[in-house]
C-alpha cells in the first residue's frame, strides 16, 4: 500500500496540561508523531473566533499535512488517542470550548463512506450541522469547504488540494468564502 496524503485541522481553546492552546496544538503535533504520524508540513497558528459565536474564548487553529499508509479508521483513532492522552473528554456536545480537537479532513482522494454520503453530510444545513453527528467517518470532512479557521491555515500547507468529489482546490475554497469567513481571524505572530 503507498502513502497517502493526510490533512488535518488542530484546534485548542481552553488550557490544558500542555498549558496555554498553542502549547496544547504544539503537544498534539508531537503525540502525532510518536504515533508513527509526523507532519511534514504545519501552518501558522491562527486565532480565530470561537463558533458559534459567544461558546467560549477564542481558537488557535492550525492545519498539518503527513504522508501515511495506515488506513482512514486507524488514523482516525490515532486522533482519537492523542485528544485522550491530552484530556480531551469526548461527552457528545458539538461545537464547544476544547484543550484539543484533531479532525480527520483528508486522505488522499478517499471519499468514505461513499459519494452520497459524503455529499449528504457536505449539503447539510447549518442547524442539522449542529445538531446531527455521523455515525462513521466521513471523508472528506464534509464541513471543510465552509470554514475560514480550517481553509485559511490549510491554504498556507496545502493550496492545491482537490477536493475529490467538487473538485476544487483549497485556494478556490477559500475565495469562496469571502472575506466574512475569515472575520476575526489572524496568524500568530
Amino acid at each position: 500500500m503507498s502513502d497517502n496524503l493526510v490533512l488535518l485541522a488542530l484546534g485548542a481553546n481552553l488550557f490544558s496540561s500542555t498549558g496555554a492552546p498553542e502549547a496544547g496544538l504544539r503537544a498534539a503535533l508531537r503525540a502525532l508523531a510518536a504515533e508513527g504520524l509526523p507532519a511534514t508540513r504545519v501552518s501558522r497558528f491562527w486565532k480565530t473566533p470561537a463558533f458559534p459565536p459567544g461558546s467560549g474564548p477564542d481558537y488557535v487553529n492550525a492545519a498539518a499535512a503527513l504522508w501515511s499508509a495506515q488506513p482512514a479508521p486507524a488514523l482516525l483513532a490515532a486522533a482519537h488517542r492523542v485528544e485522550a492522552a491530552l484530556g480531551r473528554v469526548r461527552d457528545g456536545g458539538r461545537w464547544g470550548a476544547r484543550v484539543i480537537d484533531i479532525d480527520l479532513l483528508a486522505v488522499g482522494e478517499l471519499v468514505l463512506p461513499d459519494a452520497a454520503e459524503q455529499d449528504r453530510w457536505r449539503a447539510l444545513p447549518p442547524a442539522q450541522q449542529q445538531r446531527l453527528t455521523p455515525d462513521r467517518l466521513i471523508l472528506p470532512h464534509p464541513r471543510l469547504q465552509d470554514r475560514g479557521f480550517v481553509l485559511a491555515p490549510l491554504a498556507e500547507i496545502a493550496p492545491q488540494w482537490r477536493h475529490p468529489r467538487t473538485g476544487r482546490t483549497v485556494a478556490a475554497m477559500l475565495a469562496a468564502l469571502g472575506p466574512a469567513g475569515l472575520a476575526g481571524m489572524a496568524p500568530l505572530a
